[in-house]
């Protein structure tokens, strides 16, 4: 029976199955293969069954803040209760009540600005707040600098909507807006920038600094950083009670916050009198965008007061802003002249063949700023040749009498201006009347930042009438008189 049980005891046994160990074999390649083919299923069963996330908003883009246009600008205009009157009608010239923003700012309230009557055709006029407690120590100077220099704090305390720019002036500076919108549209107002143009006169740069925008001739400075000065600007006028002016004051304190000015020679100060025609016949390559001191002017038309004179050029600037002044020099080799354009202003005829860089220096029309007759006083910061003190041996000049728009561009027509009874070559001593023919000009940024010379050419026959035509050049077109 033992022996039975052992040997059913040896022939019953309980088996164990044990479930194979992927890893108890050696790694060969091919098991390598299958493993990796099993994760990978593995891992594609998780990722279809699995719960997605929440999707989060994907983060807004600031939107393009467009074109700057006039609405973008405000300008502020510094005036007096006893100038103001008189300067209207310069102001008059570039405001617009429908399309610029602008304010005058008066130490008192002006008579002719008080009551129902007010005049619509002019910017409102706000009264500056009292300065009597900050110090002023120049001199013989005005303590107005300090009401003015603080003009800015006052324009960007008013919280105007959707500025860029501020445009500060003078109530006897006339500012060309368009072209002043497309110039500062090079510019992100979202930085910091300073942008004007320092004094014609050497003397006076030196007195004040070669870095500075002279306040007449208008300036602009960026809507972030109007805002940071309007918060500094009162500690700098206590700091600053030795200076002149007002603009200095201006520079003083940006310069405090670390920023230069970005020079557009655009900007006139014009500390010059007398006769503008050398100046305004011979602009820089940059649009117009101010002119300053129209008082010590002679008129820049003849027979006609400053105003009247002012409003001819300003026909020129309502049609075509971009070109206005813009000098475009031909030539008429034929009859051996030589034709300067300053284009809504004057045509000057020249006998002979006059090299086009001798062109581009100003003929000195004008006298210094200041009457001291000292050589330094004459001094200038553009090249200049001289004005024959004899009549006949000047350029026959054709002032601009009329401009309009034609189907296919403008016409402006000149007439010639006669001094004295001089003697002229036989091709231009009948010549009465100029017409130039030109197309709008409607250059984009990337063009203001590279502006080339416009050429021109002159029909071939004429005899009292002389028609021009003014074009852009071509790719390697050069500006001289042809054999």
């Amino acid at each position: 029976m033992r022996n039975q049980y052992r040997k059913s005891s040896s022939t019953i046994r309980f088996r164990r199955q044990v479930m194979p160990n992927p890893f108890s074999k050696a790694l060969t390649p091919s098991r390598l293969k299958d493993l990796l083919f099993f994760f990978s299923l593995l891992f594609l069963l998780y990722l279809l069954f699995r719960q997605p996330p929440p999707r989060l908003p994907l983060p807004s883009s600031p939107a393009s803040p467009g074109p700057t246009e006039r609405r973008h600008l405000v300008f502020a205009v510094a005036s007096s209760s006893r100038s103001w009157p008189l300067r209207k009608p310069y102001v008059r010239l570039w405001y617009s009540p429908k399309s610029t923003r602008a304010f005058v700012f008066l130490d008192l309230p002006a008579e002719s600005d008080v009551g129902d009557g007010l005049d619509r055709s002019v910017p409102p006029v706000i009264v500056s707040g009292d300065t009597s407690r900050f110090p002023y120590t120049f001199r013989g100077g005005l303590r107005s600098a300090i009401r003015v220099a603080r003009v800015v704090k006052e324009i960007v305390d008013r919280g105007e909507p959707d500025v860029r720019w501020f445009v500060f002036g003078d109530d006897d500076t006339v500012f060309v807006v368009e072209n002043l919108v497309k110039t500062l549209s090079k510019y992100d107002h979202e930085r910091w920038f300073y942008v004007g143009s320092n004094s014609e006169s050497y003397q006076q740069n030196v007195k004040y600094s070669f870095d500075m925008a002279f306040g007449g001739g208008g300036f602009a400075i960026s809507h972030s950083l109007a805002k940071a000065l309007a918060k500094v600007i009162d500690s700098c006028l206590v700091r600053y009670a030795h200076l002149y002016g007002s603009d200095a004051r201006i520079f003083s304190c940006v310069a405090e916050l670390g920023v230069g000015l970005t020079h557009e020679p655009g900007f006139h100060q014009v500390d010059m009198r007398g006769n503008m025609l050398g100046m305004l016949s011979a602009h820089p390559l940059s649009p117009l965008l101010s002119l300053h001191h129209l008082d010590v002017m002679e008129p820049i038309f003849p027979n006609m007061n400053r105003t009247q004179a002012f409003e001819r050029l300003f026909e020129a600037v309502n049609v075509e802003p971009t070109q206005i002044l813009q000098q475009t020099v031909c030539y008429d080799s034929a009859h051996s002249l030589t034709v300067s354009v300053a284009w809504g202003y004057a045509v000057q005829v020249i006998e002979g063949n006059k090299l086009l860089p001798d062109l581009l220096s100003l003929q000195k029309t004008f006298t210094p700023w200041r009457r001291s007759g000292s050589v330094e006083a004459s001094q200038y910061t553009f090249n200049t040749r001289d004005y024959p003190r004899d009549a006949c041996k000047r350029p026959t000049v054709y002032f601009m009498e009329s401009v309009t728009s034609i189907n296919n561009g403008i016409q402006s027509n000149y007439a010639r201006f006669k001094e004295g009874n001089c003697p002229k070559a036989s091709a231009i001593e009948n010549l009465h009347n100029i017409r130039v023919y030109s197309t709008k000009q409607e250059l984009d940024i990337e063009q203001l930042k590279a502006i080339r010379r416009q050429c021109c050419d002159i029909l071939p026959a004429f005899n009292d009438s002389m028609i021009i035509n003014i074009r852009q050049c071509g790719v390697d077109e050069l500006i001289f008189m042809h054999s």
